[in-house]
């Protein structure tokens, strides 16, 4: 089961999700963690990343990960 989020703002779940990317600059891949409205299986993530926190963006309710 992905890790999920409810907005305090809208009220809605949102799913946490990762994905390897490779930067143009230097080549590196980089992991990233988004979130989602529904379930990817492909790409859910079940658990928080260690040293990661959950902020919710005051103006618009999204959440996003911060490191601690």
């Amino acid at each position: 089961m992905a890790y999920s989020y409810t907005s305090k703002k809208s009220g809605k779940a949102y799913y946490l999700h990762s994905r390897v990317v490779t930067l143009k600059s230097t080549g590196k891949q980089q992991t990233i963690f988004y979130f989602a409205q529904d379930v990817r299986p492909e790409s859910a993530v079940d658990e928080l990343p260690s040293g990661f926190e959950v902020v919710e963006n005051e103006r618009t309710g999204l959440p996003f990960l911060r490191k601690k």
